[in-house]
């Protein structure tokens, strides 16, 4: 449990506040900027407090950067000093078990004792890239918990006598630097299915609040129910992703957070895109059915001034019983995301060292 938060600096909040980011990509910019302001982003949550910075995989998105979660943490380790650095997750499905031990025993190697690897099921994608990235015909998650079990063996240089992989070695890794152990594995789901894996195997578990609100509460109570203790935990630890829009009044928060409604509605539509201004938004024609999706989404996010949306937070946490609130912030603009978590961390009076 110790390593899973230590070194929070939490301030006022009762639990760690942590970050994930897509490299969100805005309409009138390049990823190689989205790339830029991810970079910025985690340098100053650093010194803002939070306690980890995760990035997400996404494949195909003309409005996510982050397509190889491995190759960007790399670049945020060397650019950060101590903030925990993680995915959220990995796709593991769409990977060779064996091809993310070695790419997280390196980040493990580079940046000992501040890396996580979370793990996802979904494509992160639609089914046609899903098959170019996994050259399988048919693209499933059926097989997850094997390929988990696998990944876990290479990690741990686990594999018994006469097993086929028996003399694969993931390097680096534990088998190649004894002693080091090995990056916490997080489960990531929006259902009941990874809920029960991560109880069962006594692991992290991280919930997708911010686009399955509705699976929040009974996705918990399957994972603290199944929840059998191990190595790794002695109790339930739950994280919830939250969308949340800080802005200097309730009005500049909403206008922004409508740029982000947006893009997920053209995304639903299959129409992805970069993530439209808020000029666009305005402007934009909603029919009555769009604009009922826009309120819908807009319903599960946390918006408005500093204030307000610390209140949200606090009460979506004591309503969960959270373990650690996962903030992501899908607005048009690097200033207007990176004022955003600022302005949270100030209403948490959350620490700001000095470099």
């Amino acid at each position: 449990m110790s390593d899973l938060i230590r070194g929070v600096a939490r301030g006022e909040s009762s639990v760690p506040l942590s970050i994930l980011d897509l490299a969100t990509v805005g309409h009138g910019d390049t990823p190689a900027d989205a790339l830029r302001t991810t970079t910025e982003l985690a340098q100053r949550a650093e010194d803002w407090g939070y306690h980890r910075f995760w990035v997400a995989e996404h494949h195909g998105m003309p409005s996510v950067a982050s397509s190889s979660p491995a190759v960007l943490l790399a670049h945020l380790g060397a650019s950060t000093r101590e903030i925990r650095l993680g995915s959220g997750g990995v796709m593991l499905p769409n990977h060779a078990p064996l091809i993310i031990a070695e790419q997280f025993g390196t980040l493990h190697a580079l940046h000992p004792g501040r890396v996580d690897l979370g793990l996802g099921r979904a494509p992160g994608t639609d089914q046609a890239t899903a098959r170019a990235l996994r050259r399988t015909a048919t693209p499933d998650a059926d097989d997850f918990p094997q390929q988990l079990a696998e990944l876990i063996a290479f990690l741990d240089d686990s594999y018994p006598a006469g097993h086929q992989y028996e003399h694969i070695r993931a390097v680096p890794g534990e088998a190649s630097a004894p002693g080091s152990g090995r990056p916490p594995i997080w489960l990531l789901g929006s259902s009941g299915f990874s809920a029960q894996l991560a109880g069962l195997l006594g692991l992290p578990f991280a919930f997708a609040h911010h686009f399955s609100a509705a699976n929040t509460l009974p996705a918990l109570e399957i994972y603290r129910s199944a929840f059998t203790p191990s190595d790794v935990l002695d109790r339930p630890y739950a994280m919830i992703g939250v969308g949340a829009v800080a802005a200097d009044t309730a009005e500049e928060a909403l206008r922004r957070a409508r740029t982000g409604a947006l893009g997920m509605l053209r995304l639903r539509r299959g129409q992805p895109a970069p993530l439209p201004t808020p000029e666009e938004a305005e402007a934009y024609p909603y029919s009555p059915v769009e604009q009922q999706f826009v309120s819908d989404w807009l319903s599960n996010l946390i918006y408005g001034d500093p204030a307000t949306v610390r209140a949200g937070l606090e009460t979506l946490r004591e309503r969960t019983g959270a373990d650690e609130l996962m903030i992501t912030t899908g607005v048009h603009g690097g200033e207007a995301r990176l004022r955003s978590y600022e302005l949270i961390a100030d209403a948490y009076g959350m620490n700001k060292p000095a470099h």
